[in-house]
Formats: C-alpha cells, structure tokens, sequence
C-alpha cells in the first residue's frame, strides 16, 4: 500500500466520458457474477470476527471469563464508541492513500484481514488473572480488534461504491453482502449456539472456532480482494482534510442516513446481544436458536432474489422504511409475549430478522448513494471518508444497543450461568430483545421519512456529474467554501454552479 502520487492507467484524470441519460446503465457499470460473489465474501470474513463479537461476546465475558454484566456493558459501551472513532480515522487513512497496483481499497483488505482475524481469537482468550487483569485484558484486546475491523472494513465497505454507479447493480452487491453475513450468523446460531448451556468447556470451543476462523477468513478475504476491482473514474485519487470535510458538509441525505441507522443499530444490536439469552432463560427454547438461524438465512436469500426489482418498482427508502416497521411489528411481540407460549416470541423474532435483513440489504446502496451526492455538490469523490462517518454513527449506536441490552440483564439481576433466573431478570431480558428494537426501529423509520435523495434524484445526479466530465474534460473540483451551495451540470465549456 503507498500513497505515491502515481495514478494507475485506469484510474487516471481527466478523462472526457460519454453522457448517460437518466435511467440507463452503461455496460462498464455491469457487474460479472464473479465479481459479485466475490464481494460478499468479504462480508462473510468481516462477520467470522463481528458477528462472532455480536452474537457471544457478552455471554462469553459474563459466563466463561467471570466478568460482571455491569462491567460487561460498561466495557462493550467504552470500547464500541472507540472503534467509532477509529473509523473515522480509518476513512482519513483510506481517502489518502492509494495503490498503482491495487486501487485505494483493496490493499488494506489484503494487509489487515490476518491481523483482524487473529486479534478475535484473542479477544475469546481472556486468562484468568484476577477481575483487574482480566478487566484490563479484555478492554486492550476488543479495543485492538476494534481498530483492526475499522482499517478493513471502512476500505470494504467504501468499495462498492468503486465498483459501479448503477443502483441496480450495487442492490446486487448488498445482496451479496448480506448474504455473505448471513451464511456466517446462520452458522454460527445452528452449529455454535445451542454448545452454550450450562457446564460446557465454553473456553476450548471458543478457542478451536476462533483459530479455525483465521483460515476461512484469510481464504475469503483474499478471493474478495481478486475478484472485487475497482472501475469507477476518480479525478481526485488523494483526498485532502479540507476536500473530506468539504464532501461531508451539506450532504443531507448522509446525515440523515446516519441517523436512521444509528437508533436502528441501537435496536438491532440490543436484539443480537440478548436473543440467545431470550430463547434459553424467557422462553426456554434454546435449540429453536439454530431454527431461527435457518428461517434468517432463508429470507436472506428469499428477499436477495427480490432486492432489484423492489428498488425498481418502490424505491430504496420506502424498502427501508417497510423493514424498519417489520422489526417494530416483531419487537412488540417479543416484549409481551408469555413465556408458556415460545411459538408466540419466536414468531416476534422472525418478524425482527425479517426486518433487519430488508433494512441491512438496503442502507449499503443507499450509503453508496450519498457518495455520488458528495461528489456532484463538490466534484470530489470520496468514499474513505463518507463510509467512514457513516460506519462512525453504525458503530456508535452498536455501542449503545450492546450497552444498553448489558445494562438490562444488569437492571433485571441477572445471573450468570445460573440454570433458572428470576422474573424481574427475565423483565431485563424482554426490554433488550422486545422493547428497545421497538422504540428504535420506529424512530428509524420516522427519519428516514424525510429522506431526501429519492432513486430518481439519484439517477439525475450520476448523468450530470457524467454530462459535466464530457463537457469540460474533469470532474472540475470546487472550491470547499462553495461546498453549501448545490451543482447542476454547466452545458458550457466553463461551468457555472447552478442550484440544486
């Protein structure tokens, strides 16, 4: 990875390309299968380290290494709102550099997936050396594998946008990415969840699943980083702090993005934390665990197969906003739900996953969206940096929902390893996996009402900022302190700055 100033030929600038009209998709915009797959592949190693983390990390602290709810929360809630920051900057570190050879993203994958992945064995690895040290152990390790996901995921993630401008074709690549993930999770809740009871060697299984996840995960990374390549012009290949913050400002549209999948984040990952939790001591159902792995990984693929032609016909953000209401329908049952009637919560936890698959297949294409926005208001293309504040708010509101599901079992007194808890325990589990997805997914929605980049907006903007490099020869950066002001395409030589 460098960050020579050498443009490789493909990627070189300026370069005079053919207008597109509204609604069509030139042929360098298609994407081979190969290409696709290969992409969520990458997702599937992200998740072999996140979902593994989501999923088992607070079961693991408080049942395997000892460490209290309270100090288990404290720890995901502190250590979460780190890596936000550390994906901000990962994105300065992305936006900066570039390879002749490999592009901007994809030598960050290749260089950081081995160290990523075995920072999440470690993480699984907590000794006993006393609650300080092993408080300390763990703070250090999950902060590292922290920065780790951060330096490969934000290269990961801003990828998509590299790899095409066409709304259908990176529907295809979300679907491939939560496919990818959702491979992992199913996985993971058919073969890993239902070993987690009482009495198991919980310490050897995470150990042996961890390593064995180095190699599966280097294998995946690596077929991400060969098949994945980069094929969308960029005029500016080293973007400054002044361009990146210029990029940010005054893109509504990724703010608001970022604030819907901040308080749904909340919600997922307060549901991720204490589903397992949900099923063995509320409704004490462990094995329907692997059920619901296989029901999830079902939709994914059911809804993947649907996922363009719902762009098409109703549009990302009514897509969004109809998954968002799913989990709120879903998070309702779970809440109230009796605990004699398992089929009643289990049905609630369907209708989440249902939900939560929809909205996580959607906001990666809605994010790449916003990049295009960026960079017809300014002329500056800059994933890095878009990705980044946008993983920074994802990442936040994981640390929120993680804390606030740990701070329930807390509230409720909940037990660790016991066989039986208590009812206001079983109260503190309901509010994690019922009532703060509820609350959250809702407000979700509501933002995401007022979102202002519609598809058809978006199609306007790829052919003006094409119709703009054919009539001047260059993306024509533009002067940062212009950045609030909106951009149509100049029909002249020149350029002017039209409005929005």
């Amino acid at each position: 990875m460098t960050s020579t100033s050498t443009i490789a030929p493909s990627q070189s600038a300026p370069v005079a390309a053919p207008a597109t009209a509204p609604g069509t998709t030139p042929a360098s915009d298609k994407l081979s299968k190969l290409s696709i797959v290969g992409y969520g592949a990458g997702d599937a190693a992200n998740n072999l380290a996140f979902t593994t983390a989501s999923m088992f990390l607070l079961i693991y602290y408080t049942d395997v290494a000892g460490i209290s709810a309270a100090a288990a929360g404290t720890l995901l809630l502190v250590v979460r709102v780190f890596d936000a920051f550390a994906d901000i900057f990962a994105g300065r570190i992305v936006d900066r550099s570039f390879s002749k050879r490999f592009g901007k993203f994809r030598p960050f994958i290749m260089f950081g997936s081995i160290p990523l992945l075995l920072l999440s064995a470690a993480t699984f690895s907590v000794p006993q050396i006393g609650e300080s040290g092993m408080l300390i152990y763990a703070y250090l390790t999950y902060a590292a594998l922290g920065l780790a996901y951060s330096l490969v995921n934000i290269p990961y993630g801003s990828l998509a946008g590299a790899m095409t401008q066409d709304s259908g074709e990176r529907a295809k690549l979300a679907s491939a990415r939560s496919i990818g993930g959702m491979l992992v999770g199913a996985g993971l809740g058919i073969f890993v969840a239902p070993m987690i009871v009482p009495g198991a060697d919980l310490q050897t299984m995470f150990t042996f699943m961890t390593l064995g996840f180095v190699v599966v995960g280097t294998a995946l990374y690596f077929f991400t980083v060969f098949t994945a390549k980069e094929r969308v012009v960029r005029d500016v290949p080293h973007v400054s702090l002044k361009q990146s913050f210029a990029v940010l400002k005054g893109n509504k549209p990724l703010l608001m993005l970022c604030i819907s999948s901040f308080v749904f984040l909340t919600g997922y990952l307060a549901l991720a934390t204490v589903q397992l939790f949900y099923l063995r001591d509320v409704l004490h159902a462990l094995p329907l665990y692997a059920v619901i792995s296989i029901v999830q990984l079902v939709a994914t693929f059911a809804i993947a197969a649907f996922i363009p032609r719902i762009v098409r016909r109703f549009g990302k953000r009514s897509g969004y906003i109809f998954g968002s209401v799913v989990m709120a329908v879903g998070g309702l049952i779970v809440f109230f739900a009796p605990s004699g009637l398992p089929a009643v919560g289990f049905g609630g936890l369907i209708l989440c996953q249902v939900g939560i698959v929809l909205v996580n297949m959607l906001v990666w294409t809605l994010e790449a969206d916003t990049v295009e926005y960026g960079e017809w208001k300014t002329g500056v293309r800059a994933e890095g940096i878009t990705y980044a504040l946008f993983s920074f708010t994802r990442k936040t509101g994981q640390a929120v929902g993680g804390a606030l599901a740990a701070f329930a079992l807390a509230w409720g007194g909940y037990v660790g390893g016991a066989a039986t808890q208590t009812a206001h325990a079983e109260l503190g589990i309901r509010a994690g996996a019922g009532l703060i997805p509820l609350v959250a997914s809702v407000v979700a929605a509501v933002v995401m009402i007022f979102y202002p980049l519609t598809d058809k907006k978006h199609k306007q903007i790829v052919a003006e900022i094409a119709e703009r490099r054919e009539a001047t020869g260059t993306a024509v950066p533009i002067d940062p302190a212009l950045s609030t002001a909106s951009f149509t395409v100049s029909r002249g030589p020149g350029g002017t700055p039209p409005t929005e």
